[in-house]
């Protein structure tokens, strides 16, 4: 059976049909040594190159949707490559056959917590898109006093430079002296908006953490620089949202497999926490905030 070839190459990971799309109109993608057009369809036969190199093109029934929750550290940057030489958070993933791994959304590099990947270009197309407002919690350290008054007019909306905004709830999470957590809430993903909105107030925001995406939640197990596999059920949680349809197979297997696969994992983790750490230093923070 044949499918549009945009919407192939983005379930491979590539990207979203709308890049697929652009860089089908670019002339950038070939089926069978031909420069393919908006339009056509291929088999799963057919012989499909990007730029040249040659990708895997599978039929939706040979591909599982696999998701990942990775814990990002602070001073890795949301990109495959960067010229200043920083890490990225996708040098510690586990390597993806015939496929890539997508991020949903991004965290700035001062930013730690919860961000997901997925081998599903098509998913994380969707879930980024404004229209599904997927709620995000945050875990945000300040430093000093902060009025009621301004924990008040950031629940009821401020305006930024780049239009209103403000958090769905903000909540005190304690804290010691003059530093003080806050659990906050919104549905935007809008450049550094969680800082700028508490430096809308004149707050000084001294750490701050993605706790929860959706129902999808950090697990507190998940060391700094690890990374699991969400399960089908939450797979398919998170499919739903995107108006995709649900996952009827799961990468982890059964139970059988999924016993023999967690020491796997376990040992890959703890290889990716360790990647990268230099004996006797640490990365030296970014000065620049993005």
């Amino acid at each position: 059976m044949s499918e549009k070839l945009q919407k192939v190459l983005a379930r491979a990971g590539h990207g979203s049909r709308r890049e697929m799309e652009a860089w089908i109109a670019a002339g950038r993608v070939s089926i069978d040594g031909e420069i393919a057009k908006l339009g056509d369809r291929i088999e799963s036969d057919a012989k499909v190159r990007i730029d040249g190199r040659a990708v895997s093109v599978k039929s939706a029934d040979d591909v599982v949707c696999r998701v990942l929750a990775y814990h990002k550290p602070e001073g890795e940057i949301c990109s495959r490559k960067d010229p200043e030489g920083r890490p990225t958070v996708f040098e510690r993933l586990p390597k993806v056959r015939d496929s890539r791994w997508v991020a949903v959304g991004r965290l700035d590099i001062n930013t730690s917590g919860l961000l997901l990947f997925t081998s599903d270009g098509e998913l994380a197309n969707r879930l980024m898109h404004p229209s599904h407002e997927v709620e995000r919690e945050y875990a945000v350290r300040t430093f000093g006093e902060v009025p009621e008054a301004a924990v008040q007019r950031l629940r009821n909306g401020v305006t930024l430079e780049d239009g209103p905004a403000n958090f769905d709830s903000v909540k005190p999470a304690g804290g010691e002296g003059i530093n003080q957590w806050w659990h906050v809430t919104l549905r935007e993903g809008r450049n550094r908006e969680v800082r700028r909105l508490w430096e809308s107030q004149e707050v000084q925001v001294s750490r701050l953490i993605r706790v929860r995406y959706g129902m999808i939640e950090l697990p507190k197990s998940l060391p700094r620089g690890g990374w699991t596999e969400l399960t089908m059920e939450q797979v398919n949680y998170l499919r739903q949202l995107a108006g995709l349809d649900l996952e009827t197979r799961s990468f982890l297997g059964t139970d059988k497999h999924s016993v023999s696969r967690s020491k796997v994992k376990s040992a890959k983790i703890r290889r990716a926490v360790r990647k990268h750490k230099v004996t006797g230093s640490k990365p030296k923070p970014s000065r620049r905030r993005s």
